[in-house]
């Protein structure tokens, strides 16, 4: 059953009641309340321009555990060769306009609108979404972006303007930064060969409505 938001009501059905393809309700808005407390119940935002907002929460979630990421041999070679510096947060507007704007195989158009832009961005500035950049000679040629919630970084896009750039970026979010467990989302075969996995929707609310505080 798919339910209807009320913009006056700051409040989301459980996500258990999804549809089979996570969608679980429609509408609302895009304020920092509202996305704050979709994100500490497992739900995320997805739609494009010409649809309502849509309302995710997907069962099983698509997940990795930062500390069993996956490095080939390769892209360790990459690492070791320093062929990128890396930063968090320093660029946040610029990498969230790139994933916009990036064209992507077998993808018309983005998901990321401007509302969304706009939205991510003050989520940024009150320090509850999180930006890495992968630069290259001094060129942004990476990145990625997400919110972070009790330890658990929901990531939301990324993009590579050269090879190995992306895997690069989720790699150093995952060394450098304290994390219980980093939230694909949805599968895809690159977050698989990195070492996503599926985690039931009931675990994966156990983790991140967890106070880091309280433990």
């Amino acid at each position: 059953m798919v339910f209807e938001l009320d913009t006056k009501r700051l409040e989301f059905p459980h996500p258990s009641y999804a549809e089979e393809d996570g969608l679980l309700a429609v509408g609302g808005d895009l304020s920092v309340d509202r996305l704050l407390l979709a994100y500490s119940n497992g739900i995320f935002p997805w739609f494009s321009d010409d649809s309502p907002i849509l309302w995710y929460a997907p069962n099983p979630r698509f997940v990795i555990d930062p500390s069993k990421i996956k490095i080939s041999k390769s892209m360790a070679s990459v690492l070791r060769k320093k062929t990128f510096s890396l930063s968090i947060d320093r660029s946040f507007k610029e990498v969230i306009q790139l994933c916009a704007t990036m064209n992507r195989k077998d993808q018309t158009g983005t998901w990321i609108t401007q509302d969304m832009i706009e939205a991510y961005s003050k989520l940024a500035e009150l320090g509850y979404a999180h930006s890495v950049e992968v630069w290259q000679d001094g060129i942004l040629v990476g990145g990625l972006y997400g919110v972070l919630i009790n330890g658990v970084f929901c990531g939301e896009s990324m993009f590579s303007k050269v090879a190995n750039a992306s895997k690069a970026a989720l790699i150093y979010i995952a060394q450098e930064i304290e994390l219980r467990l980093i939230d694909c989302q949805f599968h895809t075969d690159h977050l698989e060969s990195m070492g996503g996995e599926y985690l039931s929707l009931t675990d994966y609310l156990a983790i991140i409505t967890k106070d880091q505080r309280h433990e």
